[in-house]
């Protein structure tokens, strides 16, 4: 049975190296990688100053660097026919257009943070899937943005991971201009292997916290599906969820709507306004109750809480789909402790987590399932927690 494979690093970073030296004749001073995520629980509620856990993928996206003299800066990728070619001066909004930009951005956001960036040259490539809700943007922040460091000769240490993280944020919001929360950079750059992390938005420095899952105790394995059903976060869907939440904690009269109770909600007249609102505050609860769980190896009570956020993603804040919804609902059917679609939404990726010895027989199940429906074919990862971003080699 195919599973969408992270590949092997070393091996990966010397295929990233041969092209390198191909397209821009020399080897790289540097290759970094850095993986995509996955969210357990705790969605849409970064940028509502709320709780996540997210758990660092083993598929990874890789970045190879050289400085340059000139103050040219190439991007190229093993995903893209055509390179963008630019200036270390012109790297800013309005600057770059398309994927180039999630890249560019964090060049120009770590100089904007008081890093001396130079000309470069970066290749890229990925085993992130892409538009499945895993991040694939992220991870290509963050292994140029830890690439770079390599080529400064930076340390990255958790105080300069958490800068690294904030220049991520800034590129992707204002470059890329696809809003994001910051959840997806920090399990990049933070993460620790065999853990999910717990991030805390309210607090000044977005305080994580490792949780260990316990899942080998439990003989339970995490299984993705990837509906293959590609969503956009410059599409306009994120955005208008997250002016709903602005507007919801607005009429509350709070800063955000880490501040507003369930009850309190009761006061706003607009009905979506309130169900949006409602998800969040009910959401952000669910993350504690799921840590709490996990500590207790209560997973009776987890597979609750993942039920109980899917209902809400797909009746409050309206982002699932139907094929999001037959994978979780066949995912359980087929014996998943819970299951729940994860990411943005609008498409994207469901998470399960599955017996040990039901795993195939969940994927055969959801593969037949959307024939059925008359769906396109789903792809499946099988996940192993793993570290933060790092250097290769």
């Amino acid at each position: 049975m195919a599973f969408v494979a992270p590949g092997d690093p070393l091996e990966l970073a010397d295929v990233l190296r041969t092209a390198f030296a191909e397209a821009y004749d020399g080897p790289p001073a540097v290759v970094a990688r850095a993986p995509g995520r996955v969210n357990l629980i705790g969605e849409h509620t970064d940028y509502n100053r709320g709780l996540v856990l997210p758990v660092a993928l083993p598929h990874a996206t890789y970045a190879a660097m050289s400085p340059r003299t000139d103050g040219v800066v190439r991007i190229g990728s093993l995903e893209e026919e055509q390179p963008w070619t630019g200036t270390v001066d012109a790297l800013g909004p309005g600057d770059v257009e398309g994927w180039a930009a999630y890249a560019a951005g964090v060049l120009w956001a770590m100089r904007a943070s008081g890093y001396d960036v130079p000309g470069v040259d970066v290749l890229v490539h990925g085993t992130v899937p892409l538009g499945a809700g895993l991040s694939s943007s992220a991870a290509l922040e963050c292994s140029v943005a830890l690439a770079v460091c390599g080529v400064l000769g930076v340390e990255p240490d958790a105080a300069v991971r958490g800068r690294l993280a904030a220049a991520c944020i800034r590129a992707e919001s204002e470059v890329a201009g696809a809003p994001t929360g910051g959840m997806d950079q920090t399990v990049s750059l933070l993460a620790s292997a065999g853990s999910a992390l717990l991030i805390d938005f309210d607090a000044s420095d977005h305080s994580t916290t490792d949780v260990a899952l316990g899942l080998d105790r439990a003989d339970l394995a995490l299984l993705v599906t990837d509906t293959r059903v590609k969503h956009a976060l410059v599409d306009g869907g994120y955005a208008a969820r997250r002016a709903d939440c602005e507007a919801a904690a607005a009429a509350l009269g709070v800063p955000s709507l880490r501040q507003a109770s369930l009850e309190s909600l009761a006061g706003l007249d607009d009905e979506r306004i309130r169900r949006r609102a409602r998800h969040i505050v009910t959401e952000i609860t669910r993350v504690s109750d799921t840590v709490e769980a996990l500590a207790a190896g209560d997973w009776a009570a987890i597979g609750k809480a993942f039920r109980d956020s899917h209902v809400s993603m797909r009746d409050d804040f309206e982002i699932s789909c139907p094929e999001l919804d037959l994978a979780v609902t066949t995912a359980v059917e087929a014996g998943a402790v819970g299951a729940r679609m994860t990411g943005g939404g609008f498409g994207g990726s469901s998470i399960a987590l599955v017996p040990v010895d039901r795993v195939e027989a969940a994927v055969r199940a959801i593969d037949a399932a959307f024939v059925a429906a008359g769906f396109g074919a789903p792809q499946h990862l099988r996940v192993e927690p793993a570290g933060s971003a790092d250097l290769v080699g």
